[in-house]
């Protein structure tokens, strides 16, 4: 059995290397040892991630996928997280999630039991179901109340915009200027492709407004 840890933010500003220290903390507690982490910054609500992917192909049957919680995993709608969900199980492996005690089983050595692995197996998927319906719900409602919070300000003449990252627009310019590409600019500068690709063409149009 293989420990593959899973670590996600949603955007270049977050730490997705977050929980890390937990995550070992935790298999360290089950007498277990990480054999990979994988980090990304991507959002939940895209099912083709790079890290997840990659952890996908590397794993073997048995292997466990530890995540800190079912959001940072999926905040997929149903029909994706199904998918999602069908490519794991076709792998083997057995999601291990901290804020979930039932899937704290799959850190287990259960060869033998067979009555065990299905009766928790089934109770786990159902609780999985569950907290991955929550966590897109969590998402959908987050959208929702952001999106009537700028309508109001647009009505009352209130609504900015986000503010400028002035250092961050300097930095990737200056990168850029030097002939860097733009994936190459966005590790230099800790940030996103989308991101530098935004301060390139308001550099070009003369704003960053």
């Amino acid at each position: 059995m293989f420990v593959r840890a899973y670590l996600r933010a949603s955007t270049a500003e977050q730490d997705a290397a977050r929980a890390r220290s937990v995550l070992e903390q935790f298999a360290t507690d089950h007498s277990k040892v990480i054999a990979a982490h994988y980090i990304e910054n991507a959002p939940g609500t895209q099912a083709d991630r790079t890290e997840l992917l990659r952890l996908l192909a590397d794993s073997r049957s048995g292997d466990v996928l530890l995540v800190e919680s079912i959001d940072r995993l999926s905040r997929l709608p149903a029909g994706d997280w199904a998918k999602l969900k069908a490519s794991i199980d076709g792998k083997g492996l057995r999601i291990v999630a901290l804020d979930l005690p039932t899937s704290h089983q799959g850190m287990r050595d259960t060869t033998g039991d067979e009555f065990t692995v299905r009766m928790l197996g089934a109770i786990n998927n159902m609780m999985l179901d569950m907290m991955a319906a929550i966590a897109r719900k969590d998402y959908e409602q987050r959208r929702a109340r952001q999106a009537q919070g700028i309508e109001k300000a647009k009505i009352q003449g209130k609504y900015q915009g986000r503010p400028v990252d002035v250092s961050l627009h300097a930095r990737v310019s200056e990168l850029l200027a030097a002939g860097l590409g733009v994936r190459a600019t966005a590790r230099h500068a800790n940030c996103s492709t989308t991101t530098v690709l935004k301060i390139r063409d308001r550099s070009q149009g003369g704003s960053l407004s």
